[in-house]
């Protein structure tokens, strides 16, 4: 797939993942929307794309509400027409430091089941369909390790993280034959502000970089090899000869 001059929509776009994915996505051509919590960290990243030649918009939401999906949807859509691609990276770690299940708070699940989980769903949702009508896209969810093992004091991420991968699946299955993918990417460990959170004592330079793994999961978009609902590891995925 030449995802050139396609159209993208990156959730949780302000740093880490999904900072590079944004400007990643624009060095290669695409129209790209980046959405987050704050606008304000938001617009440097959207100045160094358009900076390189490329076009970018912020848009402040939070995917968590119901409320703002469909306009987020609608306004994406007015700047940079359908979208394409969807990369649903905001993530929502939990209370630090980690917390034990019998200790979690049903409120503090909740949230993060609404960032990691059905902020997702609501949002593909919204988007599935005309890629579907218009038989093109690509549903891109960034998942976990943990969504596949038992960590302890994880608990509440990793619930959201392993229904995210049957999401994807489910989305692949309903979707199939009509013109869109979707899978998942568990990135692996990377030097992120949210790794550092939940693994303050963590060596950084043991870490991968943003920019590296994000490299990795625009060469799947663009690639042939990656099959519906697959779930791939960016650590030990190349393109094959």
């Amino acid at each position: 797939m030449d995802i050139a001059k396609k159209a993208a929509l990156v959730t949780g776009a302000s740093r880490g993942l999904g900072e590079a994915l944004a400007l990643g996505l624009g060095a290669r051509g695409v129209r790209v929307v980046l959405t987050g919590r704050s606008r304000t960290s938001l617009q440097p990243i959207v100045e160094r794309i358009r900076a390189g030649g490329g076009e970018a918009h912020a848009l402040e939401s939070d995917i968590a509400d119901k409320h703002a999906i469909y306009p987020l949807v609608g306004a994406a859509t007015a700047l940079v027409g359908d979208i394409d691609l969807l990369l649903h990276n905001a993530s929502e770690l939990g209370p630090t430091p980690l917390r034990l299940l019998l200790d979690t708070e049903c409120e503090d699940l909740e949230r993060v089941l609404a960032v990691n989980l059905l902020g997702p769903f609501r949002l593909s949702k919204a988007l599935a369909g005309s890629m579907a009508l218009r038989r093109t896209g690509t549903i891109v969810h960034v998942s976990s390790d943990a969504s596949v093992n038992a960590y302890e004091r994880w608990g509440a991420y990793a619930v959201s993280k392993a229904a995210l991968d049957h999401l994807a699946r489910l989305w692949a299955a309903e979707l199939d034959g009509h013109g869109v993918r979707s899978f998942s990417v568990d990135p692996g460990e990377m030097a992120t502000r949210m790794h550092a959170a939940a693994l303050p004592d963590a060596d950084p330079s043991t870490l991968a970089r943003p920019s590296d793994v994000a490299a990795k999961i625009l060469n799947m978009i663009e690639s042939r090899q990656i099959e519906n609902g697959s779930r791939i590891e960016a650590g030990s995925w190349e393109i094959a000869s």
